[in-house]
């Protein structure tokens, strides 16, 4: 079995993948910042296995990417969200989801900046603007013409143009 750190490494990266280089980790962090904020809706839409996502949940909370608060909603339930040292973790998860566009698959997703509507360019950054947006001014849309191949209660919310960092509304009002 691999172990989870990387102690004989003086390196910053070293240290930042003991906290977000886990298989499902970044997946996690992905779903955060498209507002997921329940276990049963991270699990339904990674098709994670429970103790997987309860012990990767439980290690960004330790870590303090996650907080971990009382689910307004639902008594004796949990909604997780982004920390400040999380929402940092924006332009690494939009450089990642640009290499995997650019270099495995096609996204179905557009990302463009709230203020203007103007789809971001590779680096994360508006041409228009000449900024580059953090996550909470970003909406996310799907692309003209792409298929979705999931229909878990998050993705078919998410077919809808999504602000980042709002929570995805999986379930009708009560």
């Amino acid at each position: 079995m691999l172990g989870k750190d990387y102690e004989g490494q003086d390196c910053s990266l070293a240290r930042a993948l003991e906290t977000i280089g886990e298989r499902w980790t970044l997946l996690i962090v992905r779903d955060a910042f498209y507002g997921v904020r329940r276990f049963s809706d991270f699990q339904a839409h990674l098709d994670v296995p429970k103790a997987v996502l309860s012990d990767r949940l439980g290690g960004l909370v330790d870590d303090g990417v996650l907080e971990r608060r009382p689910d307004p909603d639902r008594g004796g339930r949990h909604v997780y969200e982004l920390t400040a040292a999380g929402r940092d973790l924006w332009p690494v998860v939009y450089a990642m989801l640009t290499w995997g566009a650019r270099h495995r698959s096609p996204s179905g997703r557009v990302f463009r900046h709230a203020a203007c509507g103007t789809a971001l360019d590779a680096r994360g950054a508006c041409g228009a603007c000449g900024t580059t947006p953090p996550a909470a001014d970003v909406v996310m849309s799907l692309r003209r013409g792409a298929r979705t191949l999931r229909d878990d209660p998050v993705a078919v919310a998410l077919r809808a143009p999504h602000r980042l960092l709002e929570p995805v509304a999986t379930r009708p009002p009560a």
